[in-house]
């Protein structure tokens, strides 16, 4: 009966892990010969455990990344430019902690978008809230909202999201509205988040890009001057993997 109010009163404090812990040790006879201490630890682990994946899984579904791809599964046999090391330094995210960003550029089909959900899954793992966004549907995105009303909002929650994943940039054309939109968007998180950005087109062409010189001037030296880069070369994954 004691047991059975101590579980009420867990999961009415939403402690279900704990209370999973417990029925798991009520069911396993080896786990009784343990000290209370040990099997209170149980416990209390099994309840950090369980927030840490509830917590995973809401981020994870706030992101939307567009694959699902982790950085233990990343090809490094293809012969794509991609070095081992810078990207398992990326993988400690320690540039999301320092409010960096990353530029993943390279031909249609070398696995921008995969490697970059990979590091969008890294960071969700590592706690931090991620959002993923084609360039061209974000853009449409904020042009809807500032019609609507809704912009300072829209603006207010992009900039509260550690990692931005902007894919396809440079893929279609952009607007007046969209290069101030887009700086607004840069410029809220210096020193605040991070933004990772794939794209075929080389950084070198961006400029030509997006147009007008003032606004392009600033939205790259926010964005290029406080980046890591990874170059990606060779043939599309896509056809190797169909050859195979």
């Amino acid at each position: 009966m004691l047991l059975n109010q101590t579980t009420e009163h867990l999961s009415k404090m939403r402690l279900h892990g704990m209370v999973k812990a417990l029925d798991d040790q009520r069911c396993n006879a080896a786990l009784q010969d343990l000290t209370f201490d040990e099997r209170f630890g149980l416990c209390v682990e099994a309840e950090v455990h369980d927030r840490e994946d509830r917590r995973l899984k809401r981020l994870l579904k706030a992101a939307k990344l567009k694959v699902s791809a982790c950085v233990e599964d990343v090809n490094f046999s293809a012969r794509r430019g991609l070095d081992r090391k810078v990207f398992s330094t990326l993988a400690t995210c320690d540039w999301i902690e320092k409010s960096l960003n990353t530029i993943i550029t390279g031909p249609t089909g070398v696995g921008k978008t995969w490697i970059a959900c990979a590091l969008g899954h890294q960071a969700a793992r590592k706690g931090y809230s991620v959002i993923y966004k084609r360039l061209s549907r974000l853009l449409e995105e904020l042009e809807i909202a500032n019609g609507d009303g809704s912009l300072p909002k829209l603006r207010a929650k992009l900039a509260r999201v550690d990692l931005i994943i902007l894919d396809d940039w440079a893929l279609a054309p952009i607007t007046s509205r969209g290069r101030h939109d887009l700086l607004e968007l840069v410029d809220d998180h210096i020193g605040t988040g991070s933004i990772l950005i794939t794209s075929q087109l080389p950084v070198e062409q961006w400029h030509d890009y997006l147009g007008e010189p003032t606004v392009a001037d600033a939205i790259l030296d926010r964005l290029v001057h406080r980046s890591h880069r990874i170059e990606l070369r060779g043939e599309s994954m896509r056809k190797l993997k169909d050859a195979v």
